[in-house]
């Protein structure tokens, strides 16, 4: 079946739409001569159009019944704005560098989460690309683009977002999303998109006029959910399983990562995700490129990568949001105010060996037994991360990391993640320690909107307690106070950090123990409630790395297995390399030499990674 939209043909331009409950369908065309057309039904609530000569980025809209005028609701792009037009794209135009490119595997990626507006002062697609060269120099070889779809006004996370299939007008249109993943390709940088799927912004929201996108069968925290088994909710599976190789073969991206999929809700025998997994074979087929599916699910399931015909959902991986709630109240105590069921080093260990934390056992938080165990996946079945647009965004201060704890154990959040046997991710400026606030923005245009919106964030503060108001969402200072300040990553502190991490990654992608993904080789070793060692085992079992972690502010002492006489030191963050200033290095200086035996200490807050490459016992 042909997608919805416009679409040029060897002869013209297609337009098709979906309404199945109207009995009538026009196309208004805007230029030098005002054209309106009939369009024909084509069954199942389709209605099409072929119309010759239609120059490459002619605007038009739709009117149900032949009435009021609207944009199209698989419209790709909008130059005016939700409220505004659509114009045809015709994708031909652009003239790609990187036939070349076969992606990259899923478990040699270093992700880097960015949202356009924020990343630079221009916030474009365009000048966001001229950072992918130190990107890429720094070891990052993926980079998740928060959702890009056209939204309200000029400022905006991207989750409000009303034509899932066109690219943002204020960042570059659909020429210059292109353009940035042309230019990462080009730097060796898979480009992962955020799409969101369970939900549409409310302002330039008119799926109502055109068919039954909506149900309210359930219920999500947006208001009613997507239609994916109801009454006509074919056309409406279509829509949004169509987005899929949309994304893939059109704008050459190397996966998605889709928001929140347990607020999609399908009954149905042919559950939505398995029709998204046929869709997606097919498109492999044809493009021989990889492409990646990445979940964030609340789920707790291992069903979430399993394949459709075995009862899962088909994704390559999901987030694990357990590993940062676990490790991030081992970093910050203040955080258990956040993570009432997190706080024991015990379950820092479940994280790096298992995967899942809650795995079956009640939580206080949900009022019930939550979760499956996730022992039998892969470890390159998770994403692992210490900051995410919600970790951050969602705090009052909007702080960061590098706000909430030192400069030791900002060093100990990156060695956790990259020495982890899952698949790493920064957020943006995370990995020189920017220490701006990232806030939550919208720039809407109706005034009962904005006025629920700010009523609604303040709202949802107060109900986590906190003392102070969040900044309102609408000012276009929160939005400017969310901009990194990129040139920090060459100075002082900032700069340290950003050659640590790029220590680190460089240290993951190149020895055999951190390239074995299989959670069957990783153990981890207790030293206390704040301290503990993670073994690494190589596939070939022959190297072992050991690294020792210490949360706390006292000394920690590991003492080897007997069978292991001697171990390289091949990174310690007490070095002084790694000191936050000078003076520090000069007083905390606690260096061990290249070779030590029996026994390894780390003295306060830090990590040491230590190798035995010798046959390892099973």
């Amino acid at each position: 079946m042909k997608r919805a939209g416009a679409w040029y043909t060897e002869t013209g331009v297609q337009f098709r739409v979906w309404a199945p409950e109207r009995k009538r369908m026009r196309l208004q065309l805007f230029g030098s001569n005002e054209e309106f057309h009939d369009m024909q039904p084509v069954g199942e609530g389709y209605y099409e159009l072929h119309l010759n000569r239609v120059p490459n980025g002619t605007k038009y809209k739709f009117l149900p019944e032949g009435e009021t005028a609207f944009p199209d609701p698989a419209s790709q792009f909008q130059p005016e704005g939700v409220h505004g037009p659509s114009a045809i794209v015709d994708h031909q135009y652009f003239q790609w560098s990187d036939l070349s490119w076969k992606g990259r595997a899923f478990d040699e990626l270093i992700i880097y989460e960015l949202h356009i507006g924020t990343f630079t002062a221009e916030g474009t697609f365009k000048a966001a690309a001229e950072k992918l060269p130190e990107l890429a120099a720094s070891g990052i070889n993926a980079i998740e683009l928060m959702p890009v779809s056209e939204f309200p006004g000029n400022r905006n996370w991207g989750y409000d977002g009303t034509y899932p299939y066109a690219v943002h007008s204020g960042y570059g249109g659909p020429d210059g999303l292109k353009y940035f993943v042309n230019a990462a390709h080009e730097n060796g940088i898979a480009v992962i998109l955020d799409v969101v799927f369970n939900h549409l912004g409310p302002e330039g929201n008119y799926l109502h006029e055109f068919g039954p996108y909506f149900t309210e069968c359930y219920v999500t925290p947006w208001g009613k959910a997507i239609n994916m088994d109801g009454e006509w909710s074919d056309g409406v599976r279509n829509y949004f399983s169509d987005l899929v190789p949309f994304w893939y073969e059109e704008y050459h991206l190397d996966g998605l990562r889709l928001d929140a999929i347990h607020t999609i809700y399908d009954k149905g025998a042919v559950h939505f995700w398995e029709l998204v997994e046929q869709k997606l074979k097919q498109a492999r087929q044809r493009n021989g490129r990889t492409f990646h599916m990445i979940a964030e699910s609340d789920l707790n399931s291992p069903k979430v990568v399993k394949s459709a015909e075995y009862g899962g959902y088909g994704f390559d991986a999901q987030w694990l949001d357990d590993f940062h709630h676990a490790f991030y109240v081992m970093l910050d105590p203040a955080g258990a105010d956040r993570y009432a069921d997190f706080g024991k080093v015990e379950q820092v260990a479940k994280a790096f060996t298992d995967g899942f934390v809650h795995s079956g056992e009640y939580v206080k938080f949900r009022k019930r037994r939550h979760g499956a165990s996730s022992v039998g996946l892969p470890g390159d079945s998770f994403v692992v991360f210490n900051l995410n647009h919600d970790q951050v965004g969602n705090r009052v201060g909007g702080e960061r990391l590098s706000v909430l704890v030192d400069f030791e154990r900002q060093k100990l959040a990156a060695a956790a993640i990259m020495l982890s046997p899952y698949v790493p991710m920064l957020f943006m400026g995370e990995e020189y320690g920017e220490d701006t606030p990232f806030f939550y923005f919208v720039s809407h245009t109706e005034e009962d909107l904005i006025e629920k919106v700010v009523e609604g964030r303040a709202s949802e503060f107060a109900e986590f307690g906190w003392d102070e108001q969040p900044p309102n969402p609408q000012e276009e200072d929160t939005f400017q106070r969310s901009k990194i300040q990129w040139e920090k990553r060459n100075t002082g502190k900032y700069r340290v950090l950003r050659d640590w991490h790029s220590t680190l990654i460089k240290l993951r992608q190149t020895h055999p123990a951190l390239r074995n993904f299989n959670k069957n080789d990783v153990r981890v070793h207790l030293l206390g409630p704040q301290a503990f060692v993670l073994i690494r085992l190589s596939a070939d079992q022959q190297v072992q790395l050991a690294c020792i972690f210490n949360l706390s502010d006292n000394t920690v002492t590991w003492t080897f297995p007997e069978d292991k006489p001697q171990w390289t030191v091949l990174l310690d963050s007490a070095e002084m390399q790694w000191a936050e200033d000078a003076d520090a290095a000069l007083m905390r200086d606690r260096h061990e030499p290249t070779h030590v035996s029996y026994k390894a200490s780390v003295v306060g807050a830090g990590v040491k990674v230590l190798e035995a490459a010798d046959p390892v016992q099973a």
